[in-house]
């Protein structure tokens, strides 16, 4: 195309004086239907409604003349200057105020520690999975993926949701509601705000969102509560993690999680983890530790595989006690990655069988650490911990 594409950002306030002088100007207008008729369109300029995005942006690419293209809020902000610069465009945008913004300022809250992820045609179970782990989360919804959905895939989760609909707009209106209630019709387009108010009081929502790594990871032993040295230890968690590869927008299970080292771990870097645990004291050591190291753990507290079928799906499974039959169950629900630790070599075979006949490239290795203690006379020894054979399967 010849000529300059604007992007103009229409958050319900008035234009400002480029954005108007940018649309006084076009000779080819495209937004949606509710942004053409807010805005002030010249007669002369031909129009179109956007619907998909990809013949909207392609008209643009073959036109000859300035430009607009009217958008919600901030279009730089999960919006079309993505898609217009991967189409080999170079926009001018003039930014409004992005609905997450106008969202967090409804209700009062700060929300430079806020994740923002989007269901707007991506992977809901992505942006349901952000909430489960991060106390303070907006969603920018879309068909198919609205408060409704997300609340009914939170299921018994204590999260409390406000729900912003056409912000901006004279039909505003802020909802504030609990997950459990949000099964009704919503008005598009809205923004969806998922909140931890427990976590947020502690003000573990203080510290930035939790998108990348950790600053440390295999924690030592001693940065958990355990029952007599009952802790996977560091060396096996190095390599569980490397192998289970938790991130924002994951789920891991923890499986017969003990002490819940694992599931605590997971959870620093991000994912979204349910523990399942069978005793009652250790279930409530998981929790501890996770309130110490400021992160969430559903604890579910039951025997496996019983307890895994009320579940959602995994994307990663780490199951530290239990048999065959339960890395069999685990393996039935088709996780991309499952990891065990195992303690007795006779488990090897049973183990490995329950993984390549459900699916999976099966590997595994034996882990011997020794480690260094001081003696009496300034030396050092080496003192042997107890091997564990770890067992993991990719899902071919």
């Amino acid at each position: 195309m010849t000529g300059t594409v604007t992007v103009v950002g229409y958050d319900g306030s008035p234009l400002g004086a480029d954005a108007s002088r940018a649309l006084a100007g076009a000779t080819l207008v495209v937004g949606g239907r509710r942004h053409l008729d807010a805005v002030a369109v010249p007669a002369t300029a031909r129009t179109v409604v956007m619907g998909p995005l990809s013949p909207a942006v392609e008209e643009l690419a073959r036109h000859d003349g300035e430009a607009v293209v009217v958008a919600s809020g901030d279009p730089g902000f999960f919006g079309i200057v993505r898609a217009l610069r991967e189409a080999g465009l170079d926009p001018r945008v003039l930014p409004g105020v992005s609905s997450v913004a106008l969202a967090f300022a409804r209700v009062g809250l700060p929300w430079d520690d806020a994740l923002v992820v989007s269901a707007h045609g991506r992977d809901l179970a992505a942006a349901v999975n952000a909430c489960r782990a991060h106390p303070k989360v907006a969603v920018l919804t879309g068909p198919g993926a609205g408060p409704a959905e997300i609340g009914a895939a939170l299921g018994a989760t204590a999260r409390r949701m406000v729900v912003c609909e056409r912000l901006g707009t004279d039909e505003e209106r802020v909802t504030a509601i609990s997950v459990q209630d949000t099964a009704r019709a919503w008005a598009d387009p809205n923004v969806t705000l998922v909140l931890d108010d427990e976590r947020l009081a502690t003000r573990v929502g203080s510290a930035w969102p939790r998108a990348a790594a950790p600053d440390a990871w295999a924690l030592p032993e001693s940065e958990f509560a355990h029952r007599d040295s009952m802790v996977t230890k560091a060396e096996v968690r190095a390599l569980a993690l490397a192998r289970l590869a938790p991130r924002p927008g994951l789920l891991v299970w923890d499986v017969g999680a003990g002490s819940g080292s694992v599931a605590v771990e997971c959870a620093r870097f991000g994912a979204a983890v349910v523990a399942v645990e069978r005793d009652a004291d250790q279930c409530r050591r998981v929790d501890a530790n996770a309130r110490r190291h400021g992160v969430s753990v559903d604890v579910v507290a039951g025997s496996a595989p019983a307890a895994l079928d009320t579940l959602p799906d995994p994307d990663a499974v780490f199951v530290g006690g239990g048999g065959p039959d339960v890395v069999a169950a685990c393996a039935r629900r088709k996780p991309a990655r499952v990891v065990a630790a195992l303690a007795a070599v006779d488990r090897l075979a049973p183990v490995r069988d329950a993984l390549s006949g459900g699916g999976y490239a099966v590997d595994g290795t034996l882990l011997q650490s020794s480690r260094m203690r001081a003696l009496p006379d300034g030396s050092t020894r080496l003192a042997a911990e107890n091997p564990v054979l770890l067992v993991w399967g990719e899902r071919l």
